[in-house]
């Protein structure tokens, strides 16, 4: 487990705009935003973009197994709680500190463990546990989550043994044959990253897109893309009207247009896998 320096101090910033609302900081990053009035708001672009594909991902409302690689403030958890009740989820976060600080100062609403027989399956349960995401997927049952999110960061940076095609082949075999895994991507000009990334989860899954800001994708400057993959057919269509009508709209590439995306870029392997690239200074800036 990595230890927390001064470098990595976990804090919470309060939002004076929403009043119930903070920001989770590792190490003067920003991994997590959680409204405790609201979990259904998802103010990062790429948190709402991802909480597109869960609410795609079945019928309105369905509950849904997922698991969360990287647990951060549990925003992803509470919105698929809020918006899908009776949903089971494992959040895993590698950050003792981080666990320990969202659990005191923002606790999840969640039904008694004494009336867990009667009620916990109807409303659904958030069972958080300290690990290394790889390792922990090596220990699940196979088949036993409808969608898996990979949203893990070592400051701002996602560990190497977590982009490689031995990873995606893990988190594939913890799917359900229609599961989706969802994976949040950080790069900049000239894209190598996002680009082998894609093409790791293209050698692993039968249908992957990519979403992101129009100036992300053309390489103009740092930020997030969101991978989708599954072994059966994307709601493309319903992810791309979803995402251009946001607040801060995003493209989606998929079939071709990924194809010339991904270019000559070649899987990554555990063998040639490399932190994801730092982000420059003025990222997290203020805007």
């Amino acid at each position: 487990m990595r230890r927390l320096g001064k470098q990595d101090a976990v804090e919470l910033l309060a939002d004076p705009d929403r009043p119930g609302a903070w920001t989770l900081l590792v190490g003067s990053t920003p991994q997590s935003y959680v409204d405790l009035d609201d979990p259904l708001y998802l103010d990062f672009e790429y948190m709402r973009r991802i909480g597109h594909v869960v609410d795609a991902a079945a019928p309105g409302g369905e509950p849904l197994r997922v698991l969360h690689l990287g647990g951060g403030a549990l925003s992803l958890a509470r919105y698929v709680a809020a918006s899908r009740p009776g949903s089971r989820q494992v959040a895993v976060e590698a950050d003792a500190a981080v666990v320990e600080l969202v659990r005191e100062r923002l606790p999840l609403r969640q039904p008694a463990r004494r009336a867990a027989s009667r009620t916990s399956a109807s409303r659904g349960r958030v069972t958080v546990r300290v690990g290394d995401a790889r390792a922990t997927l090596a220990d699940l049952r196979p088949a036993s989550f409808d969608v898996v999110i990979s949203d893990v960061f070592a400051g701002a940076r996602t560990p190497a043994h977590l982009t490689s095609v031995e990873y995606a082949a893990a988190a594939r075999a913890v799917l359900t044959p229609d599961g989706i895994f969802v994976a949040n991507m950080g790069d900049g000009p000239p894209l190598a990253h996002a680009r082998a990334r894609a093409a790791t989860a293209l050698s692993v899954f039968a249908d992957v897109c990519v979403m992101a800001d129009a100036p992300v994708l053309r390489g103009r400057r740092f930020g997030n893309l969101v991978l989708v993959a599954a072994d059966v057919g994307l709601p493309v269509t319903v992810l791309t009207r979803c995402i251009a009508a946001d607040p801060f709209p995003a493209r989606l590439l998929h079939g071709t247009d990924l194809d010339r995306f991904v270019g000559g870029a070649k899987p990554i392997t555990d063998a040639t896998a490399e932190l994801s690239p730092q982000p420059p200074p003025e990222a997290f800036a203020p805007g």
